[in-house]
């Protein structure tokens, strides 16, 4: 009998254990999780859930995304250079987007705003899911501070990363990064009603940012300080 207790002790343990574990990628996480996710997720979708199917997301997020490791996928800048992830050194606040998603009109502005004045501490991407040309374009309205990267979905050269990526979790979503690429967090992008006013929007994703850089900051200076004398922080 006891044996039998100590068997399933040890499977319960082996499913119920999420992103926490020190070298879990976020990849094998969402192996893991994501079809059970995605069977719910659907079911609330079909219903017209809304409030179900976002707490599915944060579920997600929380209970088996966060504090695994984003894998080191591979993207391309604008001159068409392959870049690793992991070239990127500082927090980075990664924000995944498609050409044909419109952004509210405040977003934009917003990201450029704080990714200005926050650029010496946080690295912003911006990830198209488009060919080089529609992400050059696209790259114009975006501060000079704020890297724009793509992946060609019809290049059929990175399907791991757009797997993962983007039709894991879809679009626009952004992930919230550890200098060493540790999960700090995942969030949707903002949405609000139609028609409201500039200034409205800008404040509303100006607020969303503003959290999620807090996040990062909050993350960076608690790692920091571990390693500091006592009583400093670097």
């Amino acid at each position: 009998m006891v044996r039998v207790l100590l068997f399933f002790f040890t499977i319960f343990l082996s499913v119920s254990g999420n992103a926490q574990d020190e070298n879990l990628y976020f990849s094998e996480a969402l192996a893991m999780h994501l079809p059970k996710y995605d069977t719910k997720a659907q079911k609330a979708y079909r219903a017209d859930d809304e409030e179900r199917a976002k707490f599915l997301f944060d579920s997600l997020v929380n209970n088996c995304l966060k504090g695994s490791y984003l894998d080191n996928f591979k993207v391309k800048n604008l001159k068409k250079r392959v870049i690793p992830l992991d070239e990127i050194k500082k927090p980075l606040y990664l924000i995944t987007n498609a050409s044909w998603i419109v952004p509210t009109k405040g977003e934009v502005p917003a990201l450029n705003e704080l990714a200005d004045k926050y650029h010496d501490r946080i690295d912003f991407v911006v990830l198209f899911w488009d060919n080089q040309k529609t992400a050059k374009a696209l790259a114009k309205q975006y501060h000079k501070s704020i890297r724009v990267l793509y992946v060609d979905e019809l290049s059929n050269e990175s399907n791991y990363v757009i797997k993962n990526l983007k039709h894991s979790l879809g679009v626009p979503t952004s992930f919230l990064l550890t200098e060493d690429k540790k999960i700090v967090d995942i969030r949707r992008s903002v949405t609000h009603p139609y028609g409201v006013k500039s200034e409205e929007s800008f404040n509303i994703n100006h607020k969303a940012f503003s959290e999620g850089i807090s996040t990062l900051l909050i993350r960076d200076s608690s790692e920091l300080s571990q390693h500091a004398p006592e009583g400093k922080l670097p």
